[in-house]
């Protein structure tokens, strides 16, 4: 007869459990939503400035395009701009909800998404751009630079290594 029956002692923790989400994740949950919505501010500001794109176009094609082409691309960029802000606010909106609860590999998601806005912002400066969409495009930058940075704080690797089970 055992004085104490043996049995494996409890994992420390187990992947998924109720770890709290620490302070930096959840500020940095708030940056992501508040970059999905400068790009939803992006994507009606763009709408609402295509009627200058038109003159634009007539402007620099030296009357080489004929009205319908003048269309297709009026037509091309407002597609453009409604798509590429959709994705963009998806993106947003998924890294949020995937580093809220603590998927590793949202991190690496996020590290890269804001590589690629790095260098499109870096190539922004090389083009003409209108003021407003420069300065909207740096904040939402700043937005990527802020959650990067609390996504990858000493305060969320506890949180990430205990979601994935990394312990």
């Amino acid at each position: 007869m055992q004085p104490y029956p043996s049995a494996p002692p409890p994992p420390p923790s187990q992947p998924g459990s109720a770890m709290p989400r620490p302070r930096s994740v959840r500020t940095a949950m708030r940056l992501m939503y508040a970059g999905a919505a400068l790009d939803a501010i992006g994507v009606i500001l763009g709408l609402a400035t295509i009627g200058s794109l038109k003159k634009d176009i007539i402007r620099h094609s030296s009357k080489q395009l004929t009205t319908t082409q003048i269309h297709g691309l009026e037509v091309f960029s407002i597609v453009g701009t409604v798509v590429i802000g959709a994705i963009a606010i998806g993106l947003w909106l998924w890294m949020a909800w995937a580093n809220g609860r603590g998927r590793g590999w949202a991190r690496i998601v996020s590290a890269v998404l804001f590589g690629i806005d790095t260098l499109s912002l870096l190539l922004s400066f090389t083009r003409a751009n209108v003021a407003g969409a420069l300065i909207l495009g740096i904040l939402v930058w700043l937005a990527g630079l802020g959650a990067i940075f609390l996504i990858f704080s000493k305060e969320s690797t506890p949180f990430f290594r205990q979601q994935s089970g990394q312990y």
